[in-house]
């Protein structure tokens, strides 16, 4: 998590409209990070989303609950300063962990198992065959190119099992913490916080894809 998506995420806060915010991030930490932090300043997570470019959209809503009012108000009081992307509250492990459950479990429900496998062979595909295009002169290359796309092919559903399980694990995580399945419009298996509801009761990022 970088200091300048903080400032970003927290400037944009200031309308007190929902916020989507696109970012390239290498593990789900930092970006539950990012999430925990606009839950400090009166935010709630609502969803995360891989985009066409392969980087992450996370989308936090106001939170109306006067818990969420009075910790906002308490902590601008005692982190004025925020707004520079350093001066933030200590991070909690537990609600981090939380939080990267929940877009695991989110991400992992934008596309079925039949589309991700799509996806992964046709970008594969397409990068074997600009290196082959590339490299077409050299025939011992060539056959080097091929032999690795093969052998990726093989892999994929292995990796789709890994995933699934991954999911599962953090699905399992969720629900041992009091979360609740629910299917949302988009038809996306989606977890409700205790408590809480599904977002999109008054969110405009309800169902979005």
């Amino acid at each position: 998590m970088r200091k300048k998506h903080v400032r970003k995420m927290l400037r944009n806060m200031a309308s007190g409209e929902p916020v989507r915010l696109t970012v390239s991030m290498s593990s789900w930490e930092g970006l539950a990070r990012l999430a925990f932090f606009a839950e400090q300043f009166g935010y709630a997570y609502a969803d995360v989303q891989l985009t066409d470019d392969n980087r992450f959209a996370l989308f936090i809503v106001p939170d109306p609950g006067p818990q969420a009012r009075q910790r906002a108000a308490r902590n601008w009081e005692r982190y004025p300063g925020a707004g520079d992307g350093v001066s933030l509250p200590p991070v909690v492990p537990d609600a981090i962990e939380i939080l990267k459950a929940r877009m695991v479990v989110d991400s992992g429900s934008q596309y079925s198992d039949k589309v991700r496998m799509g996806l992964a062979v046709f970008t594969l595909t397409a990068f074997a065959a600009a290196i082959g295009f590339r490299l077409r002169a050299d025939s011992v290359a060539l056959v080097v190119v091929g032999v690795v796309w093969a052998a990726l092919m093989a892999l994929l559903p292995v990796l789709l099992v890994h995933g699934r399980r991954y999911r599962t694990r953090h699905a399992a995580r969720l629900q041992a913490a009091g979360f609740t399945p629910v299917t949302d419009r988009g038809g996306r298996l989606r977890y409700v916080p205790p408590g809480g509801q599904l977002p999109g009761h008054g969110n405009p990022f309800a169902g979005g894809s």
